[in-house]
Parts: C-alpha cells; sequence; structure tokens
C-alpha cells in the first residue's frame, strides 16, 4: 500500500478528463484551434511577416 497527496483536481471537460494534481506537477495549456504559423508569410523581398 501507499498514499499519494492529490493537492488540486482540474476537470478537463473538453476532453472528459479529470486531472489529479500532485507535488511539483506543472501543466502544459492548450494548443489554439488555429495555429500561428497560417498568419506567417514571407514577402517577395524576404521580410517575415504575421510574427506574433
Amino acid at each position: 500500500d501507499f498514499e499519494i497527496t492529490i493537492r488540486e483536481l482540474e476537470a478537463k471537460t473538453g476532453a472528459g478528463f479529470i486531472v489529479a494534481l500532485t507535488g511539483a506537477i506543472m501543466t502544459m495549456p492548450g494548443l489554439p484551434k488555429k495555429p500561428a504559423a497560417l498568419k506567417m508569410d514571407i514577402t517577395e523581398d524576404g521580410h517575415a511577416i504575421g510574427l506574433f
């Protein structure tokens, strides 16, 4: 037998999960529906546009 201390519960309703956070665990943010790369481009003269 063992014990585990849960410091927080997070509901991830879109995925249908309940996430139990323990210790120093950190979660990563979700991704946007449209990636930022879709707005990026390089002009004919070589300039980058659409960068954050």
